[in-house]
Protein backbone atom coordinates (compact mmCIF):
# COMPACT_ATOMS: atom_id res chain seq x y z
CA UNK A 1 0.00 0.00 0.00
CA UNK A 2 1.19 3.36 -1.12
CA UNK A 3 1.80 6.94 1.35
CA UNK A 4 -1.71 7.60 0.12
CA UNK A 5 -3.33 4.81 0.47
CA UNK A 6 -1.99 4.43 4.30
CA UNK A 7 -2.93 8.09 4.98
CA UNK A 8 -7.01 7.32 3.45
CA UNK A 9 -7.12 4.78 5.95
CA UNK A 10 -5.74 6.36 8.91
CA UNK A 11 -8.46 9.04 8.30
CA UNK A 12 -11.28 6.52 7.84
CA UNK A 13 -10.10 4.90 11.41
CA UNK A 14 -10.06 7.89 13.14
CA UNK A 15 -13.65 9.00 11.67
CA UNK A 16 -14.97 5.82 12.46
CA UNK A 17 -13.60 6.35 16.42
CA UNK A 18 -15.45 9.84 16.43
CA UNK A 19 -18.65 8.55 15.39
CA UNK A 20 -18.30 5.01 17.36
CA UNK A 21 -17.68 7.69 20.44
CA UNK A 22 -20.54 10.39 19.48
CA UNK A 23 -22.93 7.66 19.09
CA UNK A 24 -21.48 6.23 22.75
CA UNK A 25 -21.70 9.67 24.00
CA UNK A 26 -18.32 10.97 24.20
CA UNK A 27 -17.81 14.67 24.50
CA UNK A 28 -14.97 16.58 22.57
CA UNK A 29 -15.16 19.59 23.79
CA UNK A 30 -12.80 21.46 26.55
CA UNK A 31 -11.20 25.14 27.07
CA UNK A 32 -13.11 26.86 23.94
CA UNK A 33 -16.51 25.06 24.30
CA UNK A 34 -15.91 26.01 28.45
CA UNK A 35 -15.43 29.68 27.45
CA UNK A 36 -18.32 29.56 24.88
CA UNK A 37 -20.63 28.02 28.02
CA UNK A 38 -18.94 30.90 30.32
CA UNK A 39 -20.15 33.62 27.89
CA UNK A 40 -23.62 32.44 27.52
CA UNK A 41 -24.19 32.17 30.86
CA UNK A 42 -23.29 35.33 31.46
CA UNK A 43 -20.63 34.36 33.88
CA UNK A 44 -18.36 37.03 33.35
CA UNK A 45 -21.29 39.71 35.04
CA UNK A 46 -19.70 38.70 38.53
CA UNK A 47 -15.92 37.02 37.61
CA UNK A 48 -12.99 38.79 36.06
CA UNK A 49 -11.15 36.36 34.46
CA UNK A 50 -8.57 38.76 32.57
CA UNK A 51 -5.92 39.88 34.90
CA UNK A 52 -4.23 41.26 36.54
CA UNK A 53 -5.93 42.72 39.16
CA UNK A 54 -7.55 46.45 38.94
CA UNK A 55 -8.97 47.46 42.07
CA UNK A 56 -7.01 50.23 44.00
CA UNK A 57 -9.88 50.99 46.88
CA UNK A 58 -12.37 48.93 48.27
CA UNK A 59 -14.81 51.14 47.11
CA UNK A 60 -13.60 49.01 44.13
CA UNK A 61 -13.71 45.93 45.34
CA UNK A 62 -16.75 46.11 46.50
CA UNK A 63 -18.57 46.56 42.87
CA UNK A 64 -17.05 42.88 42.68
CA UNK A 65 -20.20 40.51 42.59
CA UNK A 66 -17.80 36.90 42.74
CA UNK A 67 -14.36 36.18 42.96
CA UNK A 68 -11.50 36.87 40.64
CA UNK A 69 -10.94 33.65 38.11
CA UNK A 70 -8.28 35.17 35.94
CA UNK A 71 -6.20 33.49 38.07
CA UNK A 72 -8.24 30.36 38.45
CA UNK A 73 -6.15 27.37 36.73
CA UNK A 74 -2.95 28.60 39.77
CA UNK A 75 -5.66 28.14 42.23
CA UNK A 76 -7.81 25.40 41.69
CA UNK A 77 -7.58 21.49 41.77
CA UNK A 78 -9.38 19.77 38.66
CA UNK A 79 -11.34 17.41 40.33
CA UNK A 80 -12.84 19.71 42.89
CA UNK A 81 -13.64 22.51 40.18
CA UNK A 82 -15.83 19.99 37.89
CA UNK A 83 -17.12 18.67 41.33
CA UNK A 84 -18.38 22.05 42.38
CA UNK A 85 -19.67 23.58 39.48
CA UNK A 86 -21.84 20.82 38.41
CA UNK A 87 -23.00 21.05 42.40
CA UNK A 88 -22.37 24.59 43.79
CA UNK A 89 -21.95 24.52 47.81
CA UNK A 90 -21.52 27.29 50.31
CA UNK A 91 -17.34 27.82 50.99
CA UNK A 92 -18.09 31.33 52.00
CA UNK A 93 -19.94 31.75 55.33
CA UNK A 94 -20.87 35.20 54.46
CA UNK A 95 -21.64 36.67 51.25
CA UNK A 96 -18.35 37.85 49.26
CA UNK A 97 -17.73 41.28 50.20
CA UNK A 98 -20.08 41.39 53.53
CA UNK A 99 -18.81 40.50 56.77
CA UNK A 100 -22.94 40.73 58.37
CA UNK A 101 -25.23 38.64 55.67
CA UNK A 102 -25.07 35.22 55.72
CA UNK A 103 -24.34 33.48 52.47
CA UNK A 104 -27.81 31.39 51.37
CA UNK A 105 -26.00 30.05 48.52
CA UNK A 106 -27.82 30.06 44.87
CA UNK A 107 -25.13 29.81 42.43
CA UNK A 108 -26.02 27.94 39.04
CA UNK A 109 -25.34 24.45 38.65
CA UNK A 110 -24.14 23.20 35.36
CA UNK A 111 -25.24 19.97 33.96
CA UNK A 112 -21.60 17.61 34.32
CA UNK A 113 -20.16 17.75 30.79
CA UNK A 114 -20.51 21.54 30.91
CA UNK A 115 -18.99 22.02 34.16
CA UNK A 116 -15.92 19.65 32.85
CA UNK A 117 -15.61 22.21 29.71
CA UNK A 118 -15.66 25.35 31.71
CA UNK A 119 -13.45 24.07 34.31
CA UNK A 120 -11.10 22.79 31.57
CA UNK A 121 -11.32 26.40 30.38
CA UNK A 122 -10.95 27.83 33.91
CA UNK A 123 -7.86 26.04 34.23
CA UNK A 124 -6.19 28.02 31.13
CA UNK A 125 -6.26 30.96 32.96
CA UNK A 126 -2.87 31.61 35.25
CA UNK A 127 -1.37 34.34 36.16
CA UNK A 128 2.48 33.45 35.24
CA UNK A 129 3.37 33.98 38.98
CA UNK A 130 2.73 30.57 40.48
CA UNK A 131 5.31 28.02 40.25
CA UNK A 132 4.37 24.16 40.69
CA UNK A 133 5.98 21.85 43.22
CA UNK A 134 7.01 24.32 45.68
CA UNK A 135 4.63 23.65 48.74
CA UNK A 136 4.63 20.32 49.83
CA UNK A 137 0.86 19.47 51.29
CA UNK A 138 0.79 18.29 54.22
CA UNK A 139 0.09 19.05 58.13
CA UNK A 140 2.59 19.43 60.58
CA UNK A 141 1.98 20.72 64.17
CA UNK A 142 4.38 23.59 63.63
CA UNK A 143 2.36 25.01 61.27
CA UNK A 144 -0.75 24.21 63.05
CA UNK A 145 -0.09 26.43 65.70
CA UNK A 146 1.35 29.17 63.45
CA UNK A 147 -2.61 29.19 61.98
CA UNK A 148 -4.42 28.90 64.76
CA UNK A 149 -2.35 30.86 67.38
CA UNK A 150 0.90 32.68 66.14
CA UNK A 151 -1.29 34.18 63.65
CA UNK A 152 -4.57 33.64 64.72
CA UNK A 153 -6.15 32.65 61.03
CA UNK A 154 -8.55 30.75 62.63
CA UNK A 155 -10.09 33.70 63.93
CA UNK A 156 -11.85 34.43 60.42
CA UNK A 157 -11.28 30.87 58.78
CA UNK A 158 -12.88 27.25 59.66
CA UNK A 159 -11.25 23.78 60.27
CA UNK A 160 -12.31 20.85 60.80
CA UNK A 161 -11.48 19.86 64.64
CA UNK A 162 -11.99 15.84 64.41
CA UNK A 163 -14.05 14.27 61.63
CA UNK A 164 -16.96 16.32 61.56
CA UNK A 165 -16.85 19.66 64.28
CA UNK A 166 -15.59 22.68 63.19
CA UNK A 167 -13.81 25.39 64.65
CA UNK A 168 -13.09 29.19 63.72
CA UNK A 169 -14.67 32.26 62.14
CA UNK A 170 -16.84 32.84 59.55
CA UNK A 171 -15.95 36.31 58.42
CA UNK A 172 -13.37 34.07 55.63
CA UNK A 173 -13.73 31.30 52.95
CA UNK A 174 -13.93 27.85 55.14
CA UNK A 175 -10.87 26.53 55.06
CA UNK A 176 -12.10 22.52 56.65
CA UNK A 177 -12.34 21.46 53.10
CA UNK A 178 -9.40 23.32 51.22
CA UNK A 179 -7.08 20.46 50.19
CA UNK A 180 -9.35 19.56 48.11
CA UNK A 181 -10.12 22.98 46.46
CA UNK A 182 -6.79 24.75 46.84
CA UNK A 183 -3.35 24.14 45.40
CA UNK A 184 -0.63 24.54 48.05
CA UNK A 185 1.53 26.71 45.68
CA UNK A 186 -0.96 29.63 45.25
CA UNK A 187 -1.91 29.31 48.72
CA UNK A 188 1.96 29.89 49.22
CA UNK A 189 2.08 33.21 46.81
CA UNK A 190 -0.75 34.63 48.04
CA UNK A 191 0.76 35.05 51.36
CA UNK A 192 3.64 35.95 49.47
CA UNK A 193 2.68 38.34 47.05
CA UNK A 194 -1.00 38.98 48.23
CA UNK A 195 -1.50 42.44 46.02
CA UNK A 196 -0.88 40.50 42.87
CA UNK A 197 -4.09 38.89 43.04
CA UNK A 198 -5.68 41.24 45.29
CA UNK A 199 -4.31 44.78 45.88
CA UNK A 200 -7.39 45.68 48.25
CA UNK A 201 -8.74 42.96 50.95
CA UNK A 202 -9.60 42.67 54.49
CA UNK A 203 -6.49 39.77 55.64
CA UNK A 204 -3.96 40.74 56.86
CA UNK A 205 -0.63 41.10 54.42
CA UNK A 206 2.00 39.08 55.98
CA UNK A 207 4.89 39.71 53.93
CA UNK A 208 7.83 41.06 55.83
CA UNK A 209 6.08 39.29 59.17
CA UNK A 210 6.22 35.95 58.13
CA UNK A 211 9.67 34.08 57.00
CA UNK A 212 9.47 32.00 53.28
CA UNK A 213 9.78 28.38 54.93
CA UNK A 214 7.05 29.32 57.42
CA UNK A 215 4.67 30.99 54.92
CA UNK A 216 5.09 27.25 53.01
CA UNK A 217 4.38 25.34 55.41
CA UNK A 218 1.45 27.13 56.26
CA UNK A 219 0.38 26.86 52.50
CA UNK A 220 1.04 23.39 52.88
CA UNK A 221 -1.23 22.78 56.36
CA UNK A 222 -3.93 24.95 54.12
CA UNK A 223 -3.65 22.71 51.32
CA UNK A 224 -3.80 19.17 53.60
CA UNK A 225 -6.89 20.39 55.14
CA UNK A 226 -9.79 17.56 54.55
CA UNK A 227 -7.88 15.40 52.39
CA UNK A 228 -7.94 11.79 52.96
CA UNK A 229 -4.41 10.95 54.41
CA UNK A 230 -2.37 8.83 52.26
Amino acid sequence: MNSEGVRKLITLFIALGISIAISAGVSFAGPKEGEAIFKKQNCGKCHQTKGPATEKTFKDQMKKKGPELWYAGDKFKKDWLEEWLANPTIIRPLKYNSITEKNTGGHPALSKSQAKDVAAYLLTLKSGAVKEGVVKEKSSPRAKLSFKKKYGCIGCHTIKKGKKKKIGGITGPDLSEAGKRLKGDWVYMYLKKPKLFKPVKRMPIFTGIINDAEMKALAGFVASQGRKKK
